[in-house]
């Protein structure tokens, strides 16, 4: 198990599932169980998303994201419609829910108010850029925005051209370690690649693998198996 082989720098690792249906996600769950501390569900991948299978079925800690087109997602429905399957999530006793920073705020609080209230899920307001890195002043602005958002948690993925853009978003982990506001910040795109095991050794709250190669749910994301294993190396450093 991953906690297993973690040393105290180091976060959770949470495996994106996306799949069509909701039988062959549930599979895919399962086989990534021994290898995630957290389990991401993306309705927005799901032909007719349903909260309830997974929480059944499932032990390890689940995340539901049910990210919109004009985030790099699937979900083309009505706001309202997409939010309130975050809504089910929470009542359904989700670990955690991802929204987007950009959604609606009114709806933001909706979620943060009744995450609150089961003192069960935590949320984690969430900003993709996949087409390049923005400047320091715009990454400050951004996680100044998240922070005072009323989530738990944020979350600042960019896309990386060179080792500056992956520079600039791991500095803002010592932000947020200073300002105590768990944050998770890494790149996408080969030049990210190292990002994602970075983050967690510089004291990012989580990094996100796939179940195998061909499942990746955004540019550079490792399988699982490949993190687990370079976490393993780190930890034999100690």
């Amino acid at each position: 198990m991953p906690h297993e082989i973690k040393g105290s720098a180091a976060g959770l690792v949470c495996v994106a599932i996306a799949r069509p249906d909701i039988d062959t996600a549930i599979q895919a769950a399962k086989q990534a169980q021994p290898l995630a501390d957290v389990i991401e569900i993306r309705l927005d991948s799901l032909t007719a998303p349903a909260i309830e299978p997974f929480t059944q079925a499932i032990d390890t800690p689940l995340l539901f994201t049910n990210r919109p087109l004009w985030e790099g997602g699937q979900c083309g429905e009505p706001e309202e419609k997409r939010l309130d399957l975050l809504l089910q999530a929470v009542r359904g006793g989700a670990a955690y829910v991802d929204i987007e920073l950009n959604s609606d705020q009114a709806a933001v609080q909706l979620l943060c108010d009744a995450a609150r209230k089961t003192m069960q899920t935590r949320v984690i307001i969430s900003w993709h850029n996949f087409s390049e890195t923005p400047g320091v002043a715009a990454l400050n602005d951004i996680f100044v925005r998240q922070r005072n958002s009323g989530a738990q948690i944020g979350k600042i993925v960019t896309m990386a051209h060179d080792f500056s853009d992956v520079l600039r978003v791991l500095q803002l982990q010592e932000q947020a370690h200073q300002q105590g506001f768990p944050l998770i910040a890494f790149c996408m795109g080969r030049a990210g690649m190292i990002s994602r095991l970075a983050t967690l050794e510089l004291g990012g709250f989580m990094t996100y693998a796939a179940l195998n190669e061909e499942e990746a749910t955004a540019p550079g994301q490792l399988a699982a198996a490949d993190l687990f294993n370079c976490l393993k190396s780190f930890s034999h450093a100690d």
